[in-house]
Protein backbone atom coordinates (compact mmCIF):
# COMPACT_ATOMS: atom_id res chain seq x y z
CA UNK A 1 0.00 0.00 0.00
CA UNK A 2 1.12 3.55 -1.19
CA UNK A 3 1.16 6.38 1.54
CA UNK A 4 -1.67 8.13 -0.77
CA UNK A 5 -3.55 5.05 -0.32
CA UNK A 6 -2.49 4.96 3.09
CA UNK A 7 -3.81 8.71 3.76
CA UNK A 8 -7.19 8.37 1.58
CA UNK A 9 -7.55 4.76 3.83
CA UNK A 10 -7.28 6.68 6.80
CA UNK A 11 -9.35 9.45 6.08
CA UNK A 12 -11.45 7.73 5.07
CA UNK A 13 -11.84 6.08 8.19
CA UNK A 14 -12.05 9.46 10.12
CA UNK A 15 -14.99 9.77 7.95
CA UNK A 16 -16.54 6.48 8.74
CA UNK A 17 -16.70 7.99 12.48
CA UNK A 18 -19.38 10.56 11.74
CA UNK A 19 -22.88 9.23 11.30
CA UNK A 20 -24.15 8.63 7.39
CA UNK A 21 -26.60 11.34 7.71
CA UNK A 22 -24.65 13.45 8.86
CA UNK A 23 -21.89 13.21 6.29
CA UNK A 24 -23.72 15.15 3.47
CA UNK A 25 -24.23 17.87 5.49
CA UNK A 26 -20.67 18.24 6.50
CA UNK A 27 -19.78 18.50 2.91
CA UNK A 28 -22.80 21.07 2.40
CA UNK A 29 -21.49 23.60 5.24
CA UNK A 30 -18.06 23.10 3.83
CA UNK A 31 -19.52 24.26 0.28
CA UNK A 32 -20.55 27.51 2.26
CA UNK A 33 -17.17 28.06 2.90
CA UNK A 34 -15.59 30.48 0.24
CA UNK A 35 -12.35 29.60 -1.48
CA UNK A 36 -13.62 26.10 -0.43
CA UNK A 37 -17.21 25.99 -2.03
CA UNK A 38 -18.52 23.53 -4.01
CA UNK A 39 -15.74 22.34 -6.18
CA UNK A 40 -13.40 21.57 -2.92
CA UNK A 41 -16.16 20.32 -0.65
CA UNK A 42 -17.07 17.83 -3.50
CA UNK A 43 -13.74 16.43 -3.55
CA UNK A 44 -13.30 16.11 -0.04
CA UNK A 45 -16.83 14.32 0.14
CA UNK A 46 -15.87 12.32 -2.48
CA UNK A 47 -11.98 11.47 -1.20
CA UNK A 48 -13.88 10.76 2.01
CA UNK A 49 -15.88 8.05 0.51
CA UNK A 50 -18.84 9.73 0.08
CA UNK A 51 -20.90 8.76 -3.18
CA UNK A 52 -19.98 11.05 -5.72
CA UNK A 53 -23.31 12.57 -6.61
CA UNK A 54 -24.23 12.71 -3.63
CA UNK A 55 -21.08 14.51 -2.38
CA UNK A 56 -21.66 16.70 -5.57
CA UNK A 57 -24.98 17.59 -5.07
CA UNK A 58 -24.04 18.87 -1.55
CA UNK A 59 -20.92 20.80 -1.86
CA UNK A 60 -23.15 22.51 -5.05
CA UNK A 61 -26.18 23.37 -2.50
CA UNK A 62 -23.91 24.57 0.33
CA UNK A 63 -22.00 27.13 -1.95
CA UNK A 64 -25.19 28.23 -3.87
CA UNK A 65 -27.06 28.68 -0.45
CA UNK A 66 -24.35 30.94 0.56
CA UNK A 67 -24.05 32.97 -2.70
CA UNK A 68 -28.14 33.06 -2.50
CA UNK A 69 -27.63 34.84 0.78
CA UNK A 70 -25.03 36.70 -0.49
CA UNK A 71 -26.65 38.34 -3.39
CA UNK A 72 -29.75 39.43 -0.83
CA UNK A 73 -28.07 40.79 1.42
CA UNK A 74 -25.71 43.00 -1.25
CA UNK A 75 -28.78 43.98 -3.25
CA UNK A 76 -30.45 44.93 0.03
CA UNK A 77 -27.31 47.05 0.44
CA UNK A 78 -27.02 48.33 -2.66
CA UNK A 79 -30.87 49.43 -2.82
CA UNK A 80 -29.84 51.53 0.64
CA UNK A 81 -26.70 53.57 -0.90
CA UNK A 82 -28.97 53.83 -4.03
CA UNK A 83 -31.72 55.41 -2.21
CA UNK A 84 -29.48 57.60 -0.03
CA UNK A 85 -27.66 58.95 -2.87
CA UNK A 86 -31.25 59.80 -4.30
CA UNK A 87 -32.33 61.17 -1.22
CA UNK A 88 -28.95 63.48 -1.20
CA UNK A 89 -29.22 64.90 -4.47
CA UNK A 90 -33.20 65.80 -3.48
CA UNK A 91 -31.29 67.47 -0.87
CA UNK A 92 -28.79 69.21 -3.19
CA UNK A 93 -31.93 70.90 -5.53
CA UNK A 94 -33.65 72.07 -2.16
CA UNK A 95 -30.39 73.36 -0.81
CA UNK A 96 -30.03 75.52 -4.27
CA UNK A 97 -33.81 76.63 -4.17
CA UNK A 98 -33.13 77.65 -0.48
CA UNK A 99 -29.95 78.35 0.75
CA UNK A 100 -30.70 78.62 4.27
CA UNK A 101 -30.77 74.58 4.81
CA UNK A 102 -27.50 74.13 3.02
CA UNK A 103 -26.25 72.99 6.72
CA UNK A 104 -29.25 70.00 6.91
CA UNK A 105 -28.01 68.69 3.79
CA UNK A 106 -24.29 67.25 4.52
CA UNK A 107 -23.44 65.25 1.65
CA UNK A 108 -19.96 63.56 0.70
CA UNK A 109 -17.99 64.77 -2.26
CA UNK A 110 -18.15 62.10 -5.22
CA UNK A 111 -15.21 60.35 -5.33
CA UNK A 112 -13.43 59.13 -8.23
CA UNK A 113 -13.58 55.12 -9.46
CA UNK A 114 -10.85 53.24 -7.90
CA UNK A 115 -8.20 51.33 -10.54
CA UNK A 116 -10.26 48.17 -9.46
CA UNK A 117 -13.75 48.74 -10.09
CA UNK A 118 -12.67 50.34 -13.56
CA UNK A 119 -10.35 47.08 -14.23
CA UNK A 120 -13.99 45.30 -13.24
CA UNK A 121 -16.49 47.07 -14.62
CA UNK A 122 -13.87 46.31 -18.26
CA UNK A 123 -13.87 42.58 -17.38
CA UNK A 124 -17.62 43.03 -17.37
CA UNK A 125 -18.44 44.38 -20.29
CA UNK A 126 -15.70 42.17 -22.38
CA UNK A 127 -17.20 39.11 -20.84
CA UNK A 128 -20.40 39.48 -19.29
CA UNK A 129 -22.19 38.26 -16.06
CA UNK A 130 -22.17 34.78 -17.96
CA UNK A 131 -18.50 34.56 -18.68
CA UNK A 132 -17.79 36.36 -15.09
CA UNK A 133 -19.94 33.73 -13.40
CA UNK A 134 -18.14 31.06 -15.33
CA UNK A 135 -14.47 32.13 -15.37
CA UNK A 136 -14.94 33.75 -11.88
CA UNK A 137 -14.15 31.01 -10.13
CA UNK A 138 -10.74 30.49 -11.36
CA UNK A 139 -9.41 33.45 -9.78
CA UNK A 140 -12.08 34.18 -6.76
CA UNK A 141 -14.67 32.91 -4.45
CA UNK A 142 -18.27 33.18 -6.20
CA UNK A 143 -19.55 35.10 -3.35
CA UNK A 144 -16.70 37.57 -4.23
CA UNK A 145 -17.98 37.31 -7.61
CA UNK A 146 -21.75 37.80 -7.05
CA UNK A 147 -21.24 40.39 -4.93
CA UNK A 148 -19.42 42.52 -7.62
CA UNK A 149 -22.08 41.82 -9.91
CA UNK A 150 -25.12 42.96 -7.92
CA UNK A 151 -23.01 45.74 -6.80
CA UNK A 152 -22.47 46.99 -10.07
CA UNK A 153 -26.15 46.80 -10.80
CA UNK A 154 -26.88 43.64 -12.43
CA UNK A 155 -30.32 42.51 -11.61
CA UNK A 156 -30.08 39.63 -9.07
CA UNK A 157 -32.01 37.02 -10.67
CA UNK A 158 -29.77 37.23 -13.71
CA UNK A 159 -26.93 36.82 -11.00
CA UNK A 160 -28.50 34.08 -9.41
CA UNK A 161 -29.38 31.90 -12.57
CA UNK A 162 -25.24 32.21 -13.68
CA UNK A 163 -23.86 31.80 -10.71
CA UNK A 164 -25.66 28.52 -10.25
CA UNK A 165 -24.93 27.47 -14.00
CA UNK A 166 -20.83 27.96 -12.86
CA UNK A 167 -21.48 26.57 -9.76
CA UNK A 168 -23.18 23.06 -11.14
CA UNK A 169 -20.49 22.88 -13.64
CA UNK A 170 -17.42 23.51 -11.52
CA UNK A 171 -18.48 21.06 -9.15
CA UNK A 172 -19.48 18.45 -11.19
CA UNK A 173 -16.05 18.58 -13.29
CA UNK A 174 -14.25 18.43 -10.24
CA UNK A 175 -16.16 15.86 -8.24
CA UNK A 176 -15.91 13.72 -11.80
CA UNK A 177 -12.19 14.07 -11.98
CA UNK A 178 -11.93 13.47 -8.00
CA UNK A 179 -13.87 9.92 -8.55
CA UNK A 180 -11.60 9.24 -11.49
CA UNK A 181 -8.59 9.96 -9.87
CA UNK A 182 -9.43 7.90 -6.66
CA UNK A 183 -10.43 5.07 -9.23
CA UNK A 184 -6.85 4.95 -10.19
CA UNK A 185 -5.26 5.77 -6.54
CA UNK A 186 -7.79 3.41 -4.71
CA UNK A 187 -9.09 0.67 -6.57
CA UNK A 188 -12.38 -0.67 -5.36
Amino acid sequence: MNPLEQLVNSFQDLVGQVPEIIQPVVVLLAGAIPFIEGEVAAVIGVVGGLNPIVAGIAAASGNFLCVLLVVLLTSRARAAVVNRRTTLVGADVATARFPESADLAQTTPAKPESKGRRRFKKWLVRFGVPGASILGPLAIPTQFTSTMLVASGTPRAWVLLWQAVAIVLWTVVTTTSAWLALQLVVPV
